[in-house]
């Protein structure tokens, strides 16, 4: 490996580690560790909340995905970007309202238990449990993308590559928590948007004219449309409905500093989400082209053109961009298991009466020991990296996103409907994953829409037999604080 490239690339992880150093300083009780005290500008909460959804599968599953099964891939940029608008214009404004009028809710679990007045904490539970298990297979398929560019870039073996990347995410997670987690997302989106940019522009620009699909021998890209089916079709629009129920993504709604902040916030999001999605698809196209549709590693085709590109320091840099995409979106997913540990499991059910300093180390351990399963479960070298966030994304927005998206707009669920909805969600998409084929092909459509609408009709049905008018009292009040006109102020402190 070229020492420029090493070079560059250490820098940048030096600078990763100096900002969880800066926020170790900083974080001083629990809301500031798992929620930044509510405080993001609108550029750290857009571009954190898109960094940590547009991973490794951004910059290294989605150009596969192009350049082994062509165009029609793009249709997952498509939905994605419609998924990214839904959830900033109808869950993000009433999730930052509604989580600070309800008691000041630092996680999801917390705002549930809140919003239903769950006095036996059931809820609380449930969803504490299904981020651990989802998360974990999140985490790994992060650990699996942060492997494969170690390998690639130090030449070690798969399992040390995967035990050194692991290392050096966890470290600055641990350190400086949800502030040190966004502040990075920022640069770390910017690097992710620019390094993508750059790939695309820079093969398309040395493209020779021969090297075309018209050339016999080079075989052609399958079209926008070819083999899109109606049932392939509904299964692309799963990534847009799960949006709304990706616990990691609208935490950050809930740290926006203010409810006036998130119209400046969706705008930067779309934006850069465009950029970033729009220049993936372009280096999966382009680099189908430059290396004749073969390719020993469909997922490597990103990496592989960064260093037949690029100037070796740039290239230090735009692979520091795939660590980057890695790391966004792994420290978010460990910060909010550790809420769910230390906030919801630990404090909510073990120890009320827990300090604030021993909370915080009970979120730093928590982020070691989710890390370490991860990374356990990481160490199958031919774990597919889409195939892993599939999973995890069908299963938190199944489970999930009706019941954030119903408990924002509908006054008669209930916490039953919730509980119910919950467990729909992700029974549906643990029993629908191993299926396939079936009449029409069904039981090929991406296990996160069959789950999503029966966790959307168990909530309404189970609500419907009822309905309970102190849980009604309790939607109302948190709608009254959302027409409340003056600005909207931050709860800093702990509750």
């Amino acid at each position: 490996m070229d020492t420029a490239v090493l070079v560059s690339f250490g820098l940048y992880l030096l600078m990763m580690l100096g900002i969880g150093l800066y926020f170790y300083r900083a974080t001083k009780n629990l809301s500031d560790y798992i929620l930044g005290g509510r405080n993001l500008p609108p550029s750290v909460a857009a571009l954190s909340a898109g960094a940590s959804d547009l991973s490794g599968w951004a910059l290294m599953g989605l150009p596969g995905a192009i350049f082994s099964q062509g165009l029609g891939q793009a249709w997952i940029a498509i939905w994605t970007i419609t998924g990214i608008y839904l959830n900033w214009t109808l869950i993000a404004e009433r999730l930052r309202v509604f989580t600070e009028a309800a008691g000041n809710a630092l996680t999801l679990p917390d705002y549930l238990e809140s919003r239903f007045e769950d006095k036996g904490r059931i809820l609380r539970t449930l969803s504490s449990v299904v981020m651990l298990v989802f998360f974990t297979f999140y985490v790994s398929a992060g650990l699996v993308g942060g492997a494969v560019l170690f390998e690639g870039l130090f030449e070690i073996d798969y399992k040390t590559a995967l035990w050194v990347g692991a290392l050096i995410i966890v470290s600055y997670t641990f350190l400086g928590g949800f502030l040190a987690a966004s502040w990075t997302d920022l640069v770390q989106g910017i690097m992710m948007a620019l390094a993508l940019l750059a790939v695309a522009v820079t093969t398309w620009l040395n493209l020779p004219a021969e090297n075309s699909t018209l050339v016999e021998g080079i075989p052609s890209m399958s079209g926008f449309w070819d083999g899109i089916t109606l049932v392939g079709m509904i299964s692309l629009a799963g990534w847009a409905i799960g949006y709304c129920g990706q616990p990691h993504v609208v935490v950050r709604f809930m740290a926006v500093r203010r409810r006036e902040d998130i119209r400046a916030s969706r705008r930067i999001a779309m934006g850069w989400s465009i950029v970033t999605l729009g220049s993936a698809v372009a280096v999966g196209i382009f680099g189908f082209h430059w290396f004749g549709g073969e390719l020993a590693n469909s997922e490597r085709v990103f990496l592989d053109l960064s260093h037949i590109m690029l100037n070796p320091w740039v290239a230090g840099f735009v692979l520091a961009g795939v660590l980057a995409a890695i790391m966004s979106t792994i420290d978010s997913q460990l910060l909010v298991c550790s809420g769910a540990i230390s906030e919801d499991i630990y404090r909510g059910l073990l120890r009320p009466q827990a300090s604030q300093q021993e909370l915080v180390w009970i979120g730093r351990l928590s982020v070691a020991a989710v890390a370490l399963l991860a990374g356990v479960m990481a160490m199958d070298r031919d774990s597919s990296i889409l195939e892993l966030v599939a999973y995890a994304w069908g299963g938190f927005g199944a489970a999930f996103g009706p019941v954030i998206l119903l408990s924002l707009f509908w006054r008669g669920m209930t916490r039953n409907g919730a509980i119910a909805g919950l467990l729909t969600g992700a029974l549906v998409v643990a029993l629908w994953k191993p299926l396939s084929g079936g009449p029409a092909g069904i039981f090929d459509i991406f296990e996160v829409v069959p789950g999503f609408f029966a966790s959307f009709l168990a909530i309404v049905l189970i609500s419907r037999l009822g309905t309970s008018t102190r849980e009604q009292a309790r939607f109302d009040s948190l709608m009254l604080a959302m027409h409340k006109a003056p600005p909207s102020t931050t709860l800093a402190t702990a509750k």
